[in-house]
């Protein structure tokens, strides 16, 4: 029985050991192959790979992102927050409208419509709200930079060898002038391989005995031909030695370049993207001017100096900016070179009427957008493509638009003329008639007394400020049934010059701007489909009662700011129609003592403004209605600049109101 025990006491002994030793003996195999992997990863080849795994690892991070990829996620956010803000001023120019339009330094934007109020920042009007970026640079791989007149983003100076940089920016070291570089040291590489196969041929040839050298022996053939070097030798050896790895590579690019059609040209010295399209075949175009630069599909000579259009061949060009320039003159052949242009830019020039070619502009079959602003125009130039859909021509010298200006017209949606000399006695009646889908139309700073006759049935938008409009007649806009906005502002309209029936049967008129103009009461007879009303600036004394009881839905902007509102001059029934549906009332700036009757009767009112009046107390049901539970729907109240007594004003006045930070009260005036 002991002996047993013994026996399994070794065995056991025994298998432990075994299993010791076949577990330390994996532990040394898996430590081995650990160390193996290490030095196999410190190998150039492997840290390369890792190298390359972070870059890729980096290129999907936010960061890596070109601007304004998010626009309307980014800013969305920022105008929520804005809307939080306690305090915050509503604009007197907002035009809501239907179409979600927006007001950038006065002028209405389509929605989706981008612009650049600035030389690097880019601006989208989304659903009325304005978004704006700025334009990011890339850095320069360069000690030097400098920031060229015009542009936003540096680039390496003239004395520098300059980096390629992203074409999707405007600021570039010229392609053009690259591109014969590159051009150049191809054609030096073609010559010298071509010289190296004339060679390697003239060899071969060489190679067969000579007459007489039939009879010399084999060896004696070869030291002749080992001791002279033919003309070439050298450069063929050079040829023959070359790295295989680089044939390999050059072979490859051979081979991309049959695949890809887009790479037109190849060298070390300007390489274009594959899926970006070179601008024109380079041979023989002179290169941009030094002060010009390329950016996808868009020339921009932005203030460069120049007297006259240059001269270019480039037909995957779509856009040409040549603003604030000195050009004087338009030649018959200025865009020939040019013929898919969609966008046009000739703003702040020196270019007047006799010096456009009659035929300039007839070769542009795609042209779309054509802007003249700045220049020295008396007639709107002829024969401008039928494909235009935006053409302005602000700030010139128009004197003149005849039947034929327009004609053909009948794609052009934006029209702007602002800032001439045009007036009723020199626009033709049947001008507008070609333009059959024209729905934004500016006639603003110009010299109208009456509303221009005989304006498209398409129009959606009329601006027509600073003119000398005295009377809105019933037949001004009869035939105008899808007008929305109507800009009036700055002109000598009086509310007994407004007809009864000169707007009043419109169903899609939604904004009016009668500011600055010689009202004395808010005009009657106003759109039923009225939405925004904007009277600021006028003598208003009264808001007679029942004058907004026929509106549908219901106005929601009144602006009735620097006037000359009584107490009197508002009653219970001055805001009749209004009281579901108004959601900012301005009245400050007046001459009222006291809190409007009615206020605590908006149930949906947002802003109220009644700072700089002459208001002194506050009662305790002015604004808040005690009979009711509801919180109100204020934001934003404004008290500011009056002669209230702040101590003296009851704890339950503002109690309705859910935020007190809602409520300005500072400063207040002494007497």
């Amino acid at each position: 029985m002991k002996f047993s025990s013994w026996y399994c006491f070794l065995l056991l002994l025994v298998i432990q050991t075994d299993f010791g030793q076949n577990e330390e003996t994996s532990r040394k195999e898996r430590r081995k192959m650990y160390y193996r992997r290490q030095r196999k990863s410190s190998s150039p080849i492997h840290r390369s790979s890792r190298q390359l795994g972070i870059q890729q690892m980096r290129i999907v991070t936010p960061a890596a992102t070109l601007p304004m990829v998010n626009l309307d996620y980014s800013t969305e956010e920022k105008f929520e927050s804005f809307l939080r803000f306690p305090g915050v001023e509503a604009s007197y120019n907002v035009l809501p409208g239907k179409k979600g339009h927006c007001l950038a330094n006065g002028m209405i934007m389509y929605n989706k419509a981008v612009w650049s109020p600035e030389p690097c920042t880019t601006c989208l009007c989304s659903n009325g709200r304005v978004l704006c970026d700025e334009t990011k640079c890339h850095p320069q791989m360069c000690p030097q930079t400098v920031t060229p007149e015009g542009e936003c983003c540096p680039v390496c100076s003239d004395t520098e060898q300059r980096e390629p940089t992203s074409l999707l920016h405007k600021q570039q070291p010229s392609p053009w002038v690259e591109m014969h570089q590159a051009l150049r040291k191809e054609e030096l590489q073609f010559e010298e391989e071509e010289e190296i196969k004339q060679d390697e041929d003239r060899e071969q040839k060489e190679k067969i005995p000579r007459p007489g050298d039939w009879g010399r022996p084999p060896n004696e053939r070869q030291s002749r031909e080992g001791g002279e070097q033919r003309p070439g030798e050298k450069g063929r050896q050079a040829h023959q030695h070359r790295n295989p790895a680089r044939e390999n590579e050059n072979e490859d690019e051979d081979e991309d370049e049959d695949e890809d059609d887009d790479d037109a040209v190849r060298g070390d010295m300007f390489r274009m993207p594959s899926q970006l399209p070179i601008p024109a075949t380079p041979r023989g175009i002179p290169p941009l001017p030094s002060r010009c630069s390329l950016s996808y599909k868009t020339i921009s000579c932005i203030s460069a100096d120049l007297t006259q259009i240059p001269p270019l061949t480039a037909p995957e060009i779509t856009s040409l900016e040549l603003i604030g320039n000195s050009i004087t003159s338009i030649p018959d052949e200025a865009f020939n070179g040019l013929p898919n242009l969609e966008r046009l830019d000739l703003s702040r020039n020196n270019i007047t009427s006799s010096g456009i070619g009659p035929k300039a502009f007839k070769l542009l079959k795609k042209l779309m957008r054509l802007n003249m602003d700045g220049n020295n125009l008396v007639a709107i130039p002829s024969e401008l493509p039928s494909t235009l859909e935006e053409l302005k021509i602000n700030e010139n010298n128009l004197q003149v638009i005849d039947e034929e200006s327009l004609s053909d017209l009948n794609q052009l949606a934006t029209l702007e003329l602002e800032g001439n000399s045009l007036s009723e006695t020199n626009v033709n009646s049947l001008a507008f008639k070609p333009l059959k889908s024209l729905s934004y139309l500016r006639l603003g700073r110009n010299k109208f007394r009456i509303i221009p006759q005989g304006l498209p049935a398409s129009i959606e938008e009329l601006y027509l400020e600073n003119n000398q409009i005295e009377e809105i007649t019933e037949i001004s806009f009869n035939h105008t049934r899808k007008i929305n906005v109507i800009v009036l502002r700055y002109n000598k309209i009086e509310e007994n010059r407004i007809a009864s029936l000169a707007w009043i049967n419109q169903e899609n008129l939604e904004s009016i701007d009668l500011s600055y103009n010689k009202l004395y009461h808010v005009p009657s007879y106003l759109p039923k489909s009225l939405l925004h009303l904007v009277l600021i600036g006028n003598q208003i004394e009264r808001i007679p009662g029942f004058v907004f009881g026929h509106m549908e839905p219901g106005l929601e902007y009144l602006y009735l700011s620097f006037n000359k509102l009584v107490d009197d001059g508002i009653d219970q029934v001055s805001f009749y129609g209004a009281y579901h549906s108004l959601r900012e009332l301005f009245l400050d700036h007046n001459e009222l003592k006291s809190i409007p009757p009615g206020v605590p009767e908006m149930k949906a009112l947002h802003f109220l403004r009644l700072n700089n009046n002459k208001i002194r107390n506050i009662l305790p049901e002015q604004i808040c209605n005690s009979e009711e539970d509801g919180d109100s729907t204020l934001e934003h109240l404004h008290l500011e600049n009056n002669y209230i007594k702040t101590r003296e004003i009851s704890p339950y006045a503002f109690s309705c109101i859910r935020s007190y930070s809602s409520v300005v009260l500072k400063p207040q005036n002494i007497k």
